[in-house]
């Protein structure tokens, strides 16, 4: 039986404004739209609010002019979740992100507008968009606290997504339950009908329904349903009789790992039933910060999917320290993912970064190469990148792998990366252990944030793919992203040092002498330009198409 996601938010009295915020700790907090670069933790490369608090990516989809849009769960008025809002924020190229002004506000006091997803109403099913080919439609969750009731609402926008109006007939589906949300939208083209997935989460199940306007709902058994490629090992496209699919499920409380974490099933979906390809449980992330995750709306057929998470887990997200500095929440960067066949486990969900070079420095000194043979050692001073963000590559190949010794004192081959600050001691690392097939990150050497929930190491399987292994991350001053064997396994994690991590090493031991190890480091630009100021506008900031 599949758990739900289950998320309970307390309200915080505190309001971000024009005056400091002061937390129950008696601390003074900085304004968080000021000096945005100038942050210890602000990721520069990551989406985060402007200020107060951001979780779950909503309504992820591409518009006609080929602009993302990224609506988020919002609370502009505090620091931890409770007055819930879809906040806005446009990009063209998924990392340069134009703040938008909120798009769904509540209805009432009394009301919360939770996760859902949007789609681009092309031929106008609804009937609401007539002369036009851009109508966005909003299908959310409406948390009534009064009533204690989740209902499934749409809104919809004739300006492409800007700006929204709540629909008279609402809500589209009521199966009065206090727990019933988080709605997946998507067209099916083969039924000519619209699907959604919604989770009924105290009950532990996933609804799937369908209609061929948006507003009118036929209920079917059965929250994160999507096309997605199967690819081979080359990356070619493997035809299928059946469209491939993969359900997601974001799950909290009670992961092995504690807190928050998403599950995905491949499988197939006729229109009206989905059916896995097996029993097993798999996990989109190894570590325990990627929850909540959508796939963007709008993508042609046969490309790879497009996924945002919610960089954060439900067990302590409302207690790391970003508070100090006016904001919490963040995303991951965006992700490609497609299925393949990796030979440990059946098909497997691949999860690369997307369009990464939009943000690589283009100067000459923004990418270092080394390689060396055997065993050794490469330590680069990053101090000068200012943005303390670093996208990084370790290649291995021609490896004879020495085993661990029988008494245990010695673990045969090794490679390990290591971002540390030379001022503190404090640092980041991962790698491989060779002769125990695994790999591993440990978070536990950051002294800014440490909580017994907050588990600070993690290891996987991890094998040679092609007699290649491979290890690339991204570290974002609080943020990293670790991906294995070219995607097979990921891995988000926080972590918060007092100082910043400007110092990169690469050791490897018991390596055979033919061994090959290729290291590449690429300086990020940061993606907030100027004085790095933000703010939530007051009207609509539409890029040139």
């Amino acid at each position: 039986m599949i758990s739900m996601k289950s998320l309970f938010w307390t309200l915080l009295s505190t309001v971000v404004g024009g005056r400091a915020l002061t937390p129950p700790d008696g601390s003074v907090l900085l304004d968080a739209t000021s000096d945005v670069n100038g942050r210890l933790w602000r990721p520069q490369v990551h989406f985060s609010p402007p200020s107060g608090f951001m979780n779950d990516p909503n309504g992820l989809h591409i518009d006609e002019n080929g602009i993302y849009h990224l609506y988020y769960q919002y609370n502009p008025t505090g620091l931890t979740g409770g007055n819930q809002h879809w906040g806005h924020a446009t990009s063209q190229d998924l990392y340069h992100w134009v703040d938008q002004p909120i798009a769904i506000s509540p209805p009432d006091p009394n009301s919360l507008i939770w996760s859902g997803s949007a789609i681009v109403d092309v031929n106008n099913t609804s009937g609401l968009f007539p002369n036009q080919t851009n109508g966005v439609v909003a299908i959310y969750t409406l948390n009534n606290n009064t009533a204690g009731r989740q209902v499934q609402e749409i809104a919809y926008s004739l300006d492409g997504g800007y700006t929204f109006t709540r629909y008279s007939g609402n809500p589209v589906i009521n199966v009065n339950s206090n727990s019933f949300r988080d709605s997946k939208v998507f067209w099916h083209a083969a039924t000519q009908r619209w699907v959604v997935v919604v989770a009924h989460s105290n009950d532990l199940f996933l609804e799937i329904y369908t209609s061929p306007d948006l507003k009118n709902w036929t209920s079917y058994e059965c929250p994160n349903l999507v096309g997605i490629p199967l690819r081979d090992a080359s990356g070619a496209i493997i035809p299928t009789s059946d469209d491939t699919y993969v359900l997601t499920v974001s799950v909290s409380p009670g992961t092995p790992l504690g807190g928050s974490t998403i599950q995905y099933f491949p499988g197939t979906f006729n229109g009206s039933h989905f059916t896995p390809v097996d029993d097993a449980t798999r996990f989109v992330d190894i570590a325990q910060d990627n929850y909540a995750a959508q796939f963007f709306y709008g993508l042609p057929d046969g490309d790879d999917a497009l996924l945002l998470g919610w960089a954060s887990n439900t067990a302590y997200t409302n207690l790391v320290p970003t508070a100090q500095e006016g904001w919490r929440g963040a995303h991951t960067i965006p992700r490609r993912l497609f299925l393949t066949n990796s030979g440990q486990g059946g098909w497997d969900l691949v999860s690369l970064p997307a369009n990464i070079s939009a943000v690589f420095d283009p100067s000459p000194s923004g990418v270092i190469q080394n390689s060396f043979n055997g065993s050794g050692t490469v330590t680069v001073d990053l101090s000068a990148v200012t943005s303390n963000a670093y996208y990084f590559e370790v290649n291995v190949t021609g490896l004879q792998v020495a085993g661990p010794s029988v008494d245990g004192t010695d673990l045969g081959s090794t490679l390990a990366f290591t971002l540390s600050s030379p001022t503190t001691n404090e640092s980041v690392s991962g790698g491989f252990l060779f002769g125990l097939g695994s790999a591993y990150l440990d978070r536990s050497h950051t002294n800014g944030f440490q909580i017994p929930l907050f588990t600070d190491k993690f290891s996987t399987t991890a094998g040679a793919v092609d007699g290649m292994w491979t290890l690339s991350a991204v570290w974002d001053r609080s943020i990293l992203e670790l991906f294995l064997g070219g995607g097979v396994q990921s891995a988000t994690a926080l972590a918060y040092p007092q100082e910043p991590l400007t110092q990169f090493t690469v050791n490897t031991h018991a390596f055979s002498a033919g061994a090959v190890v290729n290291v590449t480091i690429y300086a990020l630009e940061s993606v907030w330009s100027g004085n790095g100021t933000r703010t939530i506008p007051t009207s609509p900031v539409i890029p040139l198409a």
